[in-house]
């Protein structure tokens, strides 16, 4: 499968990928700044989100992702992962090192992590909530959840409008599919990487990016004090001028 995906500007190629309760849109207002300021830009809809269909069959995102840059004709690339992305970002530097040049990885998740109680109570309302057919009152619980009071109306409109969607495709399919679970090794992972994290958001995604650090050799981690999870829609300007600052910075060396 093809994922659904834009392309635009010249330059280093960057990947964004999106969180679990958005699509590719969630970067809007990164998109039109990134691709003046010199980049290659592609941004992609994982299966079952914004113009991807859900999936049929067992898949890899990771695998996805890696096809969607070959058909490109992308050797390397800068990944940039929100939340659910991020994990992806992880999964495809560990697999394919020598493809990512650096990453920005936004309120990630991360492979095998185990949920707090309080992760798994947020889940555990939400299913509750669409197994009742109340797909309004899971898309509220969402927004209400990922977003830091620094958001606007229009930032909750957007993920309202993106999460109600997802929600719409993956339950209209008869079986549900998850991605496969594919054991990585985070060692291999060469490139440089910036961990950000909220203040305002739920304790599993800050501890997971001040651990990281301590996991890859050229990590460094952030935490915005005004953020919850979805920094690039809560506060768009300051977040694409900390992605630039980050993608313009040097490779390291050893």
């Amino acid at each position: 499968m093809t994922l659904s995906h834009d392309v635009a500007g010249d330059g280093p190629a960057v990947l964004l990928l999106h969180s679990g309760v958005c699509d590719r849109r969630m970067w809007d207002a990164q998109w039109p700044t990134l691709i003046d300021a010199g980049y290659r830009l592609v941004r992609c809809d994982l299966r079952g989100f914004g113009e991807t269909p859900a999936p049929d069959r067992p898949h890899s995102n990771a695998d996805d992702v890696l096809d969607l840059l070959d058909g490109l004709g992308i050797e390397r690339v800068a990944l940039v992962g929100s939340s659910y992305g991020g994990r992806v970002a992880l999964e495809v530097a560990a697999r394919w090192p020598e493809r990512v040049s650096a990453m920005a990885l936004l309120c990630s998740a991360f492979p095998g992590h185990e949920p707090s109680a309080e992760l798994r109570a947020i889940g555990e309302r939400e299913d509750a909530l669409l197994e009742a057919g109340d797909v309004a009152g899971a898309t509220e619980l969402m927004v209400d959840t990922w977003l830091g009071p620094e958001a606007d109306e229009a930032a909750r409109e957007a993920v309202r409008r993106m999460q109600r969607h997802a929600f719409e495709v993956q339950l209209a399919v008869d079986e549900e599919f998850w991605p496969l679970q594919v054991e990585i090794d985070l060692s291999a992972i060469e490139a440089r990487c910036l961990a950000v994290s909220g203040r305002h958001d739920v304790t599993d995604f800050r501890q997971i990016a001040a651990r990281l650090p301590g996991l890859l050799a050229h990590a460094d981690h952030v935490e915005l004090p005004w953020a919850g999870h979805l920094p690039s829609l809560e506060r768009p300007s300051d977040t694409t001028d900390l992605l630039l600052g980050f993608l313009r910075q040097p490779a390291p060396v050893g």
